[in-house]
């Protein structure tokens, strides 16, 4: 969802703690607890992990997975997959957010064995997830981010629906979608960001609704009367969101990375429908996983 699920959800963290963590006193205390609730250290790294932890201090770049989970809503309480997977470099030195969608179909090893990308959530959580991602693309990921379903809808609703414009009119979840300018609650945000089967573009388009629903969430987040409602919205972070990010994580990057989600830069992993065992994955070619890889890597650098 713009900037996809995941750097709208911790921008919006962020945005809540810049609007107004000048007012000390119970909202800074407020913001605090629900970084605690969020908190959920990684169980286990990867062999491309950085042996040291960043310092945000000297402004080093550094990724993150921000992953949204197809659980949480209609009474499901599974762990659920990765529906949706964005890894997003932020380098405060250009300054410039790099923000890359990843199909969750990738035909990849998942735990030595090849799978969809996605189910690496299901298998090991995020622990394997950041893993898997970070075999995939020859990078480490410094941080992660999730939210479920559930989550997102009750988002849209705290700051006051969001606007979207819509290619072309369909269906999904029994509702029906005109095409134009469209006023959207969290429970139609919800449908419009899953629909992908009516789409010519299949995945690739449903990826487009997703960034329209967190622009839209962005853009409603701005609004005074959205900064006045900051507890529900925490409250909803607190209970749909996790993050290995915590409390000092949080306010080294409101103070030193601001700047750096002002200039956004999106990009796709780009793959072709194969067939394996009559089931379907999407195959990256090798010279589109190579720019992908050369592009982040790049972006990580100091």
């Amino acid at each position: 969802m713009l900037k996809k699920l995941f750097k709208g959800l911790l921008v919006l963290l962020l945005l809540v703690i810049v609007a107004v963590g000048a007012y000390a006193g119970k909202a800074y205390f407020d913001i605090k607890k629900t970084a605690s609730n969020m908190h959920q250290p990684l169980t286990d790294k990867g062999d491309k992990s950085r042996p040291d932890p960043l310092d945000a201090k000297q402004l080093e770049p550094f990724s993150i997975l921000l992953m949204g989970i197809d659980t949480g809503d209609d009474g499901r309480v599974d762990q659920g997959r990765s529906d949706t997977m964005l890894v997003a470099v932020v380098n405060p030195q250009i300054p410039q957010t790099t923000l890359v969608s990843l199909p969750r179909d990738t035909y990849t090893k998942v735990n030595g064995q090849l799978d969809k990308l996605n189910h690496a959530y299901a298998y090991g959580g995020a622990s394997l997830a950041v893993q898997t991602v970070e075999q995939l693309l020859a990078i480490p990921i410094d941080h992660y981010a999730s939210v479920d379903m559930k989550g997102l809808k009750q988002m849209v609703d705290s700051v006051g629906g969001v606007t979207v414009n819509n290619q072309f009119e369909f269906t999904q979840d029994g509702h029906t979608f005109p095409s134009g300018s469209l006023n959207l609650n969290g429970e139609e945000a919800l449908s419009y960001s899953r629909m992908r089967y009516e789409d010519p573009n299949g995945d690739y388009g449903r990826q487009g609704r997703q960034r329209q629903v967190i622009t839209g969430i962005m853009k409603s987040a701005m609004n005074l009367n959205t900064v006045l409602n900051y507890p529900e919205i925490l409250k909803v972070m607190a209970k749909h969101m996790q993050t290995d990010l915590d409390w000092q994580d949080m306010m080294e990057i409101q103070k030193n990375y601001t700047e750096s989600f002002k200039q956004v830069k999106e990009d796709n992993l780009q793959g072709e429908g194969i067939m394996v065992n009559d089931i379907s994955y999407q195959q990256i070619p090798e010279q589109e996983l190579t720019r992908v890889q050369q592009l982040l890597q790049q972006q990580l650098k100091k």
